[in-house]
Order: structure tokens, then C-alpha cells, then sequence
């Protein structure tokens, strides 16, 4: 009996939804952790709490578009992101198509999204480190524009884990609720209005 109900719950989870950053105090509000400022949010908006331990990841179960989801805060630290993704993949045999990434991207401007059905990892690490470990590029994902390095010269860690300035933090809030729609299109198989509405 005890087996049986493991063998539901392995199955029971449709979606992983993985907002990408850094764990601890120090790293709250940085460029780098946007895709945990996104996960946050939208674990607010649903009602439930991402604080169970699992996965080399703080996690919480939710329902978006009529299936069981999976939020997911790696705590690996990002250039080791990969290695809690895919343990949670194997666990419940889900494929990269059914994975979403909320990740941080240094190419577009603060407060831009973009939603992709793959692709390669664009420098960011902990995509590059899913990729890696998964042995493949067809996540879902959806990218939050951190802005560019102020300068060339400006070393690009000291960038992506500077934080937010007040008008960056009213940008990236203002997309919020977008990145949630998205990722709502997303879970439920439509991932081209996704684009369409808010790329």
C-alpha cells in the first residue's frame, strides 16, 4: 500500500517550474536572482509557500492551468543549478519539454521578457549547467532582462550580483504578473500565445 502511494505521487507531478539564483540573505535582491524574485511572486499570487527541502532545492506543489506543478529554488548556487533540475526530472520522469526556466539575461534591457521554446544557454550559467546535465536544450524558458554591464571594463560576476536599483526593482515588478501569464500559456500547451502576448 505504501508503495502504491509513492508510485502516485512520483507521477503525480505534470510540470517542474524552476526560477533560477542564488540561495542566502547576501544574494536577496540581485540581478543574478531574478528568476527567484519571479518563482516568489508567483508562489505568492497561488497561494503557497516554496519551502520544503527536496532536490537539492527549497520546493512547493501548486496548480497552474489544471496541473500539478513543481516550484522549484535550486540551492546549488547557479552555476550548479543542473544538478538539483535533474534530479527532480528523473524522479518524476518528466522531459525538458515540460520544464520551465525563469532565468536572468544580461542581453536584454531591465524589465524585458523573453519567452523561448529552447535554445542554447546564452552565458548564463545555470542554464548552461541544466543543459549539461540534462544532455538537452529544449527547455521552456523564460528570460528576464537584467540589463546590460554599465561599462566594458565592468567584470560581469560584479554585474549579475550587483542589486537592483529602485527603478530596476519597478521594472522587473511591473512584468511580474506577465512572467505569470506566461508561464500559464505555458503549462498549458500554448507556449506560442505566450510569445506572441508578451515577447
Amino acid at each position: 500500500m505504501l508503495f502504491k502511494k509513492k508510485e502516485f505521487t512520483n507521477n503525480s507531478i505534470e510540470y517542474i517550474i524552476v526560477g533560477l539564483g542564488n540561495p542566502g540573505k547576501q544574494y536577496e535582491g540581485t540581478r543574478h536572482n531574478a528568476g527567484f524574485i519571479a518563482i516568489n511572486y508567483i508562489a505568492e499570487e497561488l497561494g503557497v509557500k516554496i519551502n520544503k527541502i527536496k532536490f537539492k532545492s527549497t520546493v512547493g506543489e501548486a496548480r497552474i492551468s489544471g496541473k500539478r506543478c513543481l516550484l522549484m529554488k535550486p540551492s546549488t548556487y547557479m552555476n550548479l543549478s543542473g544538478q538539483a533540475v535533474t534530479e527532480a526530472m528523473n524522479f518524476y520522469k518528466i522531459p525538458p519539454q515540460q520544464v520551465v526556466i525563469l532565468s536572468d539575461d544580461i542581453s536584454l534591457d531591465v524589465g524585458v521578457i523573453r519567452i523561448r521554446r529552447k535554445g542554447s544557454d546564452g552565458g548564463q550559467k545555470g542554464l548552461q549547467n541544466i543543459i549539461y546535465l540534462s544532455g538537452s536544450d529544449e527547455f521552456p524558458r523564460v528570460k528576464i532582462g537584467i540589463g546590460k554591464k554599465p561599462h566594458p571594463d565592468y567584470e560581469l560576476k560584479d554585474w549579475v550580483l550587483s542589486r537592483f536599483t529602485d527603478k530596476d526593482k519597478k521594472l522587473i515588478a511591473e512584468r511580474l504578473p506577465d512572467i505569470k501569464g506566461a508561464v500559464e500559456h505555458i503549462v498549458d500547451g500554448d507556449i506560442d500565445k505566450a510569445m506572441n502576448l508578451y515577447n
